[in-house]
């Protein structure tokens, strides 16, 4: 009954989007209400979901979205992001460049969670569109894969580290073989299904992305090497803010730590371009007003959508129908490996959240790695397979895939079609070589 709920809500939430073109903060929202009621939860319970799930979003994803949109326009409107992708494509060309790309996503995506590095790097994707004859996800692909792999398979980030704690594994494992099963599925996800997919497609049926369309004339022109410091800024800003946590307790490190936090270091991004284009460039106050104000307007309304979105996921999750569905699997004669990569996979598709998916996994892997006695290798790709599993099928109870969709200006087919197939070849492409390590261990 609960997989029956699971399949019935989303397919409803997909079909009142795609089919019936319900505005996508509306749909989900009758979806998550219809589906807390479906499972049995009281009314007031079922709301108290909705609103802890776009409680939790906004709080956090709001705030990034907003700063992200006044960077990127004040970056945008002082010639910034053009001058970063002439520089990239005249260097790479439009096919090399998926190279470069790739090789940002997976650097980037180290340290900074997925929707904070979606956000700062989502104007230079756009630039690069605007730059050449080629859609957004031509040059989005690579870096989202290297994003979403190193997101769910690598340490500092939460998922692989609760997961971690539960499997008792050895974080010099998980590294090792993070990188080693990770990189061929970034390979595949982000360049080679761009080519695949996209080689011979145009910018026919994409639409400027509402975050880029600021309508404000252009007020400088900042060179290349000023672009890309402001635009690496907050990235090592957050970056250093992340090993600043490991650091003796100190003056110092919460000084860091507190510099290195996503708000803090977009603001400082947002103050350091406006100071740049008033003073340097002597752009009116009112101006640099207008860009920022009309900046905030995409902004809201993706935010929104993503928080409906992330309400729909916490109906699911306090649902209790994650428990459920995996429970049937835990009968199954499967290795430690797969039984980890299904639990999580079924988690993730249920209920959206990866890093849910992956702590719902390791909890239940866990008992059966330590019977098994399994080395510390083997525990890293039991670690490996969660990751996978908790990658695949990103659709509309994600909230990442509303951010990729609204940020970058796609249509939900267009978005099913890129980073929905693209996340599942990345899960899958990692289970595969967790697998033939495994046999050879």
């Amino acid at each position: 009954m609960s997989l029956l709920i699971v399949v019935v809500s989303v397919a409803t939430a997909v079909l009142l989007v795609l089919k019936a073109r319900f505005p996508a903060f509306l749909a989900l929202l009758i979806v998550a209400l219809g589906a807390g009621l479906a499972f049995g939860g009281k009314p007031d319970d079922v709301i108290d979901s909705v609103r802890k799930g776009l409680g939790d979003a906004l709080g956090f994803v709001a705030v990034v979205v907003g700063l992200g949109a006044m960077f990127g326009a004040l970056l945008e409107a002082g010639g910034g992001v053009e001058a970063i992708a002439n520089r990239l494509l005249a260097r790479f060309g439009e096919k090399r460049a998926l190279w470069a790309l790739t090789a940002i996503g997976v650097v980037v995506g180290v340290p900074l969670f997925f929707d904070v590095a979606l956000i700062i790097l989502a104007p230079l994707l756009c630039a690069l569109t605007l730059r050449s004859k080629r859609p957004i996800v031509w040059f989005a692909l690579p870096t989202l894969a290297g994003l979403a792999v190193m997101h769910a398979l690598l340490p500092p980030h939460p998922g692989p580290v609760a997961a971690a704690e539960l499997l008792k594994a050895d974080y010099g494992q998980i590294a090792l073989w993070g990188f080693v099963c990770g990189l061929p599925a970034v390979l595949v996800a982000g360049p080679f299904y761009a080519w695949i997919a996209y080689r011979k497609q145009g910018q026919e049926g994409y639409v400027l992305p509402p975050s880029m369309d600021t309508g404000m004339p252009r007020q400088a022109t900042i060179g290349f090497g000023v672009a890309l410091t402001a635009m690496l800024a907050p990235l090592a800003l957050i970056m250093i803010g992340a090993l600043a946590r490991g650091w003796p307790e100190g003056r110092l490190r919460d000084l860091v730590v507190f510099l290195g936090h996503p708000f803090t270091a977009l603001i400082l991004a947002c103050v350091g371009v406006w100071l740049l284009l008033g003073l340097r460039y002597k752009t009116p106050r009112s101006t640099l007003l207008k860009i920022t104000g009309r900046a905030l307007e995409p902004a809201g309304a993706i935010s929104l959508v993503v928080g409906a979105g992330a309400a729909f996921k916490q109906v699911l999750i306090d649902s209790g129908a994650g428990a459920h569905i995996t429970a049937v699997i835990t009968a199954a004669q499967v290795t430690p490996l797969m039984f980890a990569f299904l639990v999580a996979a079924i988690v993730r598709i249920a209920q959206g959240s990866a890093t849910v998916a992956m702590v719902t996994a390791a909890g239940l892997a866990a008992p059966m790695v330590a019977a098994a006695g399994l080395p510390p290798a083997q525990v890293a790709l039991v670690l490996i397979g969660i990751g996978a599993g908790a990658t695949v099928v990103s659709h509309v109870n994600d909230t990442g895939f509303w951010l990729v969709s609204q940020y970058l200006g796609l249509t939900e087919s267009q978005t099913f079609k890129a980073w929905t197939i693209g996340s599942t070849l990345a899960g899958l492409t990692t289970l595969a070589v967790a697998v033939i390590a495994s046999a050879f261990l």
